[in-house]
């Protein structure tokens, strides 16, 4: 039973890492209104591929909830029908939770896909939370954890839903995707809880503050990157998309910072890893750390001095992404079940 929760959880974790991978090419191709309702789209359960699905049409079936662009306005079906050779406005009414109603047909597919993601994962978390219910008696947290991971994902969804909503809001997108990595952490520490220790790990108290400091300072780094991403959003739509040389020529502070911050980021993890070279410290997790931080530093590199080369930015959110489980998971070990050296 240990086993097949493990696994589980093992396969929810990748789910959700592909979910972020998912968001972040929505976001690298300006797809978050793909679709611009929700959970469906364009009242669909699939999305329409070409623009004549989206456009009135006599005499032809509609479902209540269907959605088509009128005179540049989403119309809604308020009930099942068929139309008749005029449009009649009596069976449709206004889409009113945002007046964006644009088709893009590539756009609407990533959006959809990065949707399909969120709702397997979410579907994987469930099943971990009814094959949790047989830790009740033994360790209650595990169940706990587990149905607050279902609960979770279900904000996480409604989160999305409000981004759609506002139209791509940024404080609402970097909410978006703190609650993503807290989703993350929730599943690494469900995993550690679970996992049979052996051995006691050694540490100190002075690695553990720094290993707790860094994964803030990681934190702190991803939501200033969601706010430069903001920035960059912003240009596009002043220049246009094949002007990359010009996405970053007016850098906001918060984007400097987010540059200057890197140098800390570096900094820090690199003598957090001499420290625990120097106590003789379990190294392989924090040389994952430097490779993912230098593969990041890297990436970020090419955005800013090589115009934005294809795939950069999803890479750099991945990274970071990916960046932030293994520097949570360090800290899990360094704080549960340790052996403190002098």
């Amino acid at each position: 039973m240990q086993k097949k929760f493990i696994k589980t959880a093992k396969i929810s974790l990748i789910l959700v890492y592909l979910v972020i991978i998912a968001g972040a090419v929505v976001r690298m191709t300006g797809s978050g209104m793909g679709c611009p309702d929700w959970p469906k789209c364009f009242g669909q359960y699939i999305p329409p591929t070409a623009i004549t699905e989206l456009q009135w049409q006599p005499f032809s079936g509609v479902k209540k909830g269907e959605i088509i662009i009128v005179d540049k306005t989403l119309q809604v079906a308020r009930k099942d029908f068929t139309t008749t050779a005029q449009f009649n406005t009596a069976n449709w009414e206004t889409y009113t939770k945002h007046n964006y109603a644009h088709f893009n047909p590539t756009h609407t597919w990533i959006e959809y896909i990065n949707r399909l993601f969120g709702a397997l994962a979410g579907l994987a978390t469930f099943v971990l939370a009814i094959l949790s219910i047989k830790f009740w008696k033994k360790n209650k947290k595990v169940t706990l954890l587990s149905w607050a991971i279902v609960f979770a994902m279900g904000f996480q969804g409604w989160l999305g839903a409000t981004v759609v909503y506002s139209l791509l809001n940024p404080v609402k997108i970097t909410i978006h995707m703190v609650m993503a990595l807290a989703i993350v952490a929730m599943l690494l520490y469900l995993l550690y809880s679970v996992k049979e220790v052996t051995t006691q790990l050694q540490t100190d108290k002075i690695t553990k503050q720094l290993l707790l400091l860094a994964l803030a300072v990681t934190v702190i780094q991803i939501v200033l990157g969601t706010q430069v991403r903001q920035l960059v959003d912003t240009q596009v739509d002043l220049v246009g998309e094949t002007a990359k040389n010009l996405w970053l020529e007016n850098g906001s502070l918060t984007f400097y910072i987010h540059r200057s911050f890197s140098i800390l980021v570096v900094l820090l993890n690199g003598s957090i890893f001499y420290r625990m070279l120097q106590l003789k410290l379990a190294l392989s997790k924090i040389k994952w750390v430097l490779i993912l931080l230098a593969l990041e530093v890297i990436s970020g590199i090419e955005m800013n001095y090589f115009d934005f080369p294809f795939g950069s930015q999803t890479l750099h959110l991945v990274l970071a992404s990916l960046l932030f489980g293994v520097q949570f998971y360090l800290v899990i070990e360094h704080f549960k079940k340790t052996e403190n050296i002098q």
